[in-house]
């Protein structure tokens, strides 16, 4: 069972792809995608895709992170890899995981998707399918109101 919309988002520390420790606290819009594994298809496919919506994710104001049970070295083949321009957070001993309720017990976290801000939990995303995922996330987070693009 994950963390609920609604409920308080725990302050995560965790190692990106560059091995620098990353704290996060939701106060501003973030996006925190769990995934199975580096490098696997699907986790592939969402991760190309979130790194493809970056820059639009970016000007609505809204942060992107991954985190698996992946170690930082896994994580920094996979960024150098796909090019990817947003952090990986390595969580090899699940305590990111454990800290939003994410199941990780079979050693690779369940795919789960949180929108978080002003400390809170506001969207959560279950048992996603990755290919679509990234825009549908940015989609419900300009629809909802947590966050809003520039006007051109």
């Amino acid at each position: 069972m994950t963390l609920d919309e609604g409920s308080d988002a725990p302050t995560v520390t965790a190692p990106n792809q560059n091995g620098e420790d990353v704290t996060l606290e939701f106060e501003e819009p973030t996006v925190l995608y769990f995934y199975p594994r580096d490098e696997t298809p699907g986790c592939t496919i969402e991760a190309r895709q979130f790194d493809r919506e970056l820059e639009t994710y970016r000007e609505a104001g809204v942060s992107v992170y991954g985190v698996s049970t992946d170690d930082v070295d896994s994580h920094r083949a996979f960024c150098d890899a796909e090019g990817l321009a947003f952090d990986l957070l390595a969580d090899p001993d699940g305590e990111v995981a454990e800290a939003f309720d994410v199941d990780a017990s079979s050693g690779a976290a369940e795919r789960t998707t949180f929108v978080l801000t002003d400390g809170n939990v506001q969207s959560v995303y279950e048992s996603v399918d990755p290919d679509g995922h990234a825009r549908e996330v940015l989609r419900d987070a300009l629809e909802d109101g947590l966050a809003t693009l520039p006007e051109r």
